[in-house]
Protein backbone atom coordinates (compact mmCIF):
# COMPACT_ATOMS: atom_id res chain seq x y z
CA UNK A 1 0.00 0.00 0.00
CA UNK A 2 2.18 3.07 -1.47
CA UNK A 3 2.44 6.38 -0.92
CA UNK A 4 1.89 9.45 -2.89
CA UNK A 5 -0.97 8.17 -4.34
CA UNK A 6 -4.14 9.36 -5.84
CA UNK A 7 -6.99 7.21 -5.10
CA UNK A 8 -9.06 6.39 -8.47
CA UNK A 9 -11.37 3.65 -9.87
CA UNK A 10 -9.40 0.77 -11.94
CA UNK A 11 -9.41 1.17 -15.64
CA UNK A 12 -8.99 -0.74 -18.27
CA UNK A 13 -7.85 2.08 -21.06
CA UNK A 14 -4.31 2.39 -18.50
CA UNK A 15 -1.06 0.89 -19.56
CA UNK A 16 -0.57 -2.23 -17.48
CA UNK A 17 1.24 -5.16 -18.76
CA UNK A 18 -1.57 -7.72 -18.88
CA UNK A 19 0.82 -10.57 -18.99
CA UNK A 20 -2.18 -12.62 -17.39
CA UNK A 21 -1.18 -16.18 -18.67
CA UNK A 22 1.92 -16.64 -16.25
CA UNK A 23 1.15 -17.71 -12.83
CA UNK A 24 4.15 -15.15 -11.74
CA UNK A 25 4.22 -11.58 -10.31
CA UNK A 26 7.50 -10.57 -12.57
CA UNK A 27 9.44 -11.72 -15.27
CA UNK A 28 13.43 -10.97 -16.45
CA UNK A 29 13.64 -9.04 -19.49
CA UNK A 30 16.72 -7.90 -21.38
CA UNK A 31 17.33 -4.61 -19.24
CA UNK A 32 15.51 -5.56 -15.79
CA UNK A 33 12.16 -6.84 -14.80
CA UNK A 34 8.53 -6.32 -15.97
CA UNK A 35 5.76 -6.80 -13.54
CA UNK A 36 2.84 -8.80 -14.42
CA UNK A 37 -0.93 -7.92 -13.94
CA UNK A 38 -0.44 -10.06 -11.24
CA UNK A 39 1.62 -7.37 -9.21
CA UNK A 40 -1.30 -4.68 -9.89
CA UNK A 41 -1.49 -2.42 -6.64
CA UNK A 42 -4.96 -1.41 -4.72
CA UNK A 43 -4.60 2.59 -4.47
CA UNK A 44 -4.20 2.74 -8.57
CA UNK A 45 -4.68 0.31 -11.16
CA UNK A 46 -0.88 1.59 -12.88
CA UNK A 47 1.20 1.04 -9.80
CA UNK A 48 2.36 -2.14 -8.21
CA UNK A 49 1.37 -3.23 -4.84
CA UNK A 50 4.37 -2.90 -2.40
CA UNK A 51 3.81 -6.81 -1.44
CA UNK A 52 5.30 -8.69 -3.94
CA UNK A 53 7.51 -5.83 -4.67
CA UNK A 54 9.13 -6.08 -1.22
CA UNK A 55 9.32 -10.26 -2.15
CA UNK A 56 11.15 -9.69 -5.57
CA UNK A 57 13.56 -7.36 -3.72
CA UNK A 58 14.51 -9.45 -0.71
CA UNK A 59 15.50 -12.41 -3.71
CA UNK A 60 17.76 -9.99 -5.13
CA UNK A 61 19.08 -9.09 -1.79
CA UNK A 62 19.38 -12.95 -1.00
CA UNK A 63 21.47 -13.77 -4.04
CA UNK A 64 23.95 -11.26 -4.07
CA UNK A 65 27.36 -12.50 -3.33
CA UNK A 66 25.39 -15.05 -0.81
CA UNK A 67 27.38 -15.71 2.34
CA UNK A 68 26.17 -19.14 3.97
CA UNK A 69 27.63 -18.10 7.53
CA UNK A 70 25.12 -14.78 7.54
CA UNK A 71 21.37 -14.77 7.27
CA UNK A 72 19.27 -11.98 6.72
CA UNK A 73 18.28 -10.71 10.11
CA UNK A 74 16.49 -7.40 8.92
CA UNK A 75 15.21 -5.55 5.54
CA UNK A 76 13.62 -1.99 5.79
CA UNK A 77 12.08 -0.56 2.45
CA UNK A 78 11.66 2.71 2.22
CA UNK A 79 8.57 3.79 -0.26
CA UNK A 80 9.74 6.47 -2.19
CA UNK A 81 6.35 7.63 -4.33
CA UNK A 82 4.28 5.27 -7.13
CA UNK A 83 5.69 2.34 -8.00
CA UNK A 84 5.41 2.19 -11.86
CA UNK A 85 3.86 -1.23 -13.43
CA UNK A 86 5.89 -1.99 -16.62
CA UNK A 87 9.44 -2.43 -16.59
CA UNK A 88 12.32 -1.23 -14.27
CA UNK A 89 15.61 -2.04 -12.78
CA UNK A 90 17.06 -3.47 -9.46
CA UNK A 91 20.79 -2.26 -8.61
CA UNK A 92 21.89 -4.28 -5.38
CA UNK A 93 25.21 -3.66 -3.45
CA UNK A 94 27.33 -4.15 -0.26
CA UNK A 95 26.72 -0.71 1.63
CA UNK A 96 28.83 -1.89 4.25
CA UNK A 97 30.88 -5.22 3.96
CA UNK A 98 32.37 -7.12 7.33
CA UNK A 99 33.70 -10.48 8.23
CA UNK A 100 30.06 -11.12 10.63
CA UNK A 101 27.83 -8.42 9.86
CA UNK A 102 26.95 -6.85 5.96
CA UNK A 103 24.71 -4.02 4.87
CA UNK A 104 23.12 -4.48 1.84
CA UNK A 105 20.65 -1.73 -0.37
CA UNK A 106 18.72 -3.03 -3.40
CA UNK A 107 17.05 0.00 -4.96
CA UNK A 108 13.98 -0.24 -7.78
CA UNK A 109 14.18 2.03 -10.72
CA UNK A 110 11.37 2.85 -12.88
CA UNK A 111 10.83 5.66 -15.25
CA UNK A 112 13.62 7.26 -14.33
CA UNK A 113 13.28 7.28 -10.73
CA UNK A 114 14.54 5.18 -7.97
CA UNK A 115 11.01 3.81 -6.56
CA UNK A 116 11.83 1.73 -3.69
CA UNK A 117 14.73 1.34 -1.23
CA UNK A 118 15.65 -1.66 0.26
CA UNK A 119 18.24 -2.13 3.17
CA UNK A 120 19.57 -5.15 4.79
CA UNK A 121 21.54 -6.46 7.49
CA UNK A 122 22.77 -10.05 7.24
CA UNK A 123 24.52 -11.57 10.41
CA UNK A 124 26.65 -14.13 11.45
CA UNK A 125 24.70 -17.00 12.25
CA UNK A 126 25.90 -19.08 15.99
CA UNK A 127 24.79 -21.74 18.09
CA UNK A 128 22.46 -19.87 20.32
CA UNK A 129 20.51 -22.98 20.93
CA UNK A 130 21.44 -23.00 25.22
CA UNK A 131 19.66 -19.81 25.51
CA UNK A 132 16.79 -19.59 22.08
CA UNK A 133 13.28 -18.22 23.55
CA UNK A 134 10.71 -16.49 22.03
CA UNK A 135 7.99 -14.53 23.62
CA UNK A 136 5.77 -14.37 20.95
CA UNK A 137 2.39 -16.20 21.21
CA UNK A 138 2.16 -18.45 17.87
CA UNK A 139 -1.30 -17.95 16.48
CA UNK A 140 -3.47 -20.05 16.24
CA UNK A 141 -3.03 -22.97 13.70
CA UNK A 142 -3.78 -22.58 10.07
CA UNK A 143 -6.93 -25.28 10.06
CA UNK A 144 -8.54 -23.52 12.36
CA UNK A 145 -8.75 -20.30 9.83
CA UNK A 146 -11.65 -19.93 8.07
CA UNK A 147 -11.90 -18.01 4.38
CA UNK A 148 -12.39 -14.41 5.07
CA UNK A 149 -14.08 -11.72 2.80
CA UNK A 150 -12.26 -9.03 4.97
CA UNK A 151 -10.12 -8.09 1.66
CA UNK A 152 -12.84 -7.78 -0.82
CA UNK A 153 -12.87 -3.85 -0.07
CA UNK A 154 -9.06 -3.60 -2.46
CA UNK A 155 -9.35 -3.61 -5.60
CA UNK A 156 -6.13 -4.45 -7.96
CA UNK A 157 -5.40 -8.16 -9.14
CA UNK A 158 -2.44 -8.76 -6.43
CA UNK A 159 -5.31 -8.76 -4.12
CA UNK A 160 -6.98 -10.79 -6.06
CA UNK A 161 -4.00 -13.34 -6.81
CA UNK A 162 -3.86 -13.91 -2.72
CA UNK A 163 -5.80 -16.50 -0.90
CA UNK A 164 -6.58 -14.78 3.13
CA UNK A 165 -8.12 -17.05 5.83
CA UNK A 166 -9.00 -15.11 9.34
CA UNK A 167 -8.62 -16.41 12.62
CA UNK A 168 -12.37 -15.83 14.39
CA UNK A 169 -12.43 -12.66 16.40
CA UNK A 170 -11.23 -10.32 12.90
CA UNK A 171 -12.17 -6.85 13.48
CA UNK A 172 -11.16 -3.27 12.85
CA UNK A 173 -7.61 -2.93 14.23
CA UNK A 174 -6.53 -6.08 15.12
CA UNK A 175 -6.96 -9.86 14.10
CA UNK A 176 -4.74 -12.37 13.42
CA UNK A 177 -5.01 -13.50 9.15
CA UNK A 178 -3.38 -16.33 7.53
CA UNK A 179 -2.05 -15.72 4.01
CA UNK A 180 -0.84 -17.45 0.84
CA UNK A 181 -0.18 -17.33 -2.87
CA UNK A 182 -0.06 -20.05 -5.52
CA UNK A 183 2.29 -17.31 -7.67
CA UNK A 184 5.78 -17.55 -7.82
CA UNK A 185 7.91 -14.52 -7.88
CA UNK A 186 9.76 -15.34 -11.32
CA UNK A 187 8.88 -16.32 -13.78
CA UNK A 188 10.65 -19.68 -15.03
CA UNK A 189 12.68 -19.37 -11.56
CA UNK A 190 12.22 -21.05 -7.91
CA UNK A 191 10.61 -18.91 -5.31
CA UNK A 192 12.56 -19.25 -1.82
CA UNK A 193 10.30 -19.38 1.69
CA UNK A 194 12.06 -16.44 2.52
CA UNK A 195 11.00 -14.28 -0.83
CA UNK A 196 7.53 -15.89 -0.72
CA UNK A 197 6.57 -14.93 2.64
CA UNK A 198 8.12 -11.56 2.70
CA UNK A 199 5.90 -11.18 -0.81
CA UNK A 200 3.14 -11.08 1.49
CA UNK A 201 3.97 -9.52 5.14
CA UNK A 202 2.62 -5.90 3.41
CA UNK A 203 -0.31 -7.31 2.89
CA UNK A 204 -0.69 -6.64 6.67
CA UNK A 205 -2.18 -3.09 6.34
CA UNK A 206 -5.39 -4.33 4.86
CA UNK A 207 -6.46 -7.05 6.93
CA UNK A 208 -7.39 -5.35 9.47
CA UNK A 209 -7.99 -1.64 8.52
CA UNK A 210 -9.57 0.26 10.99
CA UNK A 211 -11.73 2.35 8.58
CA UNK A 212 -12.81 0.84 4.88
CA UNK A 213 -10.90 2.23 2.35
CA UNK A 214 -12.02 4.11 -0.71
CA UNK A 215 -14.16 7.04 -2.05
CA UNK A 216 -15.60 8.91 0.80
CA UNK A 217 -13.59 7.35 3.78
CA UNK A 218 -9.88 6.97 4.17
CA UNK A 219 -6.29 6.48 2.71
CA UNK A 220 -3.61 5.49 4.72
CA UNK A 221 -0.92 3.85 2.73
CA UNK A 222 2.55 3.05 4.05
CA UNK A 223 5.45 5.13 3.60
CA UNK A 224 8.11 2.42 4.38
CA UNK A 225 7.88 -1.33 5.44
CA UNK A 226 10.09 -2.36 8.35
CA UNK A 227 10.69 -6.58 8.64
CA UNK A 228 13.14 -7.80 11.22
CA UNK A 229 13.72 -11.81 11.93
CA UNK A 230 14.85 -13.56 14.49
CA UNK A 231 14.64 -16.98 12.35
CA UNK A 232 14.24 -17.76 8.75
CA UNK A 233 10.87 -18.16 7.91
CA UNK A 234 9.55 -21.57 5.98
CA UNK A 235 6.70 -22.61 4.33
CA UNK A 236 4.28 -21.02 2.19
CA UNK A 237 1.94 -19.52 4.29
CA UNK A 238 2.42 -16.38 6.34
CA UNK A 239 0.28 -15.84 9.72
CA UNK A 240 -0.16 -12.51 10.29
CA UNK A 241 -1.06 -11.53 14.03
CA UNK A 242 -2.16 -7.38 13.51
CA UNK A 243 -2.56 -4.48 15.08
CA UNK A 244 -3.53 -1.15 13.52
CA UNK A 245 -3.12 2.33 15.07
CA UNK A 246 -4.07 5.59 14.09
CA UNK A 247 -3.30 8.78 15.93
CA UNK A 248 -4.59 12.38 16.42
CA UNK A 249 -2.45 14.20 13.85
CA UNK A 250 -2.44 12.15 10.81
CA UNK A 251 0.01 9.37 11.48
CA UNK A 252 -0.75 5.54 11.92
CA UNK A 253 1.19 2.35 12.51
CA UNK A 254 0.42 -1.08 11.47
CA UNK A 255 2.39 -3.80 13.29
CA UNK A 256 2.85 -7.58 13.00
CA UNK A 257 4.04 -10.80 14.81
CA UNK A 258 4.60 -12.66 11.66
CA UNK A 259 4.36 -16.39 11.71
CA UNK A 260 5.00 -19.14 9.83
CA UNK A 261 3.55 -22.64 10.55
CA UNK A 262 5.93 -23.45 13.40
CA UNK A 263 5.13 -20.11 14.94
CA UNK A 264 6.60 -16.35 15.29
CA UNK A 265 9.70 -15.78 13.24
CA UNK A 266 9.95 -11.69 13.62
CA UNK A 267 7.93 -8.72 13.71
CA UNK A 268 6.89 -5.96 10.48
CA UNK A 269 6.07 -2.23 11.26
CA UNK A 270 4.77 0.05 8.75
CA UNK A 271 4.10 3.62 8.88
CA UNK A 272 1.19 5.45 7.94
CA UNK A 273 0.13 8.38 6.54
CA UNK A 274 -3.94 9.09 7.18
CA UNK A 275 -6.06 11.48 5.70
CA UNK A 276 -9.85 11.37 4.54
CA UNK A 277 -11.01 11.26 0.90
CA UNK A 278 -13.29 13.71 -0.64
Amino acid sequence: MQSEITAEPLAEDLAVPDISDEPTYYRRTGNGFESTIHAQGAWNPHEQHMAPVSGLLAGELERHQPRPDLRMARINYDILGLIPAGPFSVETRVLRPGKTIELLQSELTAQGRVAVRATAWRLQRGNTASVAAVEEQPMPALAEAAPTKSMTAWPGAFIESVEFRAIPGLRPGRGQVWVHSPYGTLDGEPTSDLVRLIGLVDTANGVATRVPPGPGSWMFPNVDLSIHLHRDPVGEWLGLDTTVTFGVDGIGMTSAVLNDEKGPFGRSAQILTVSQLP
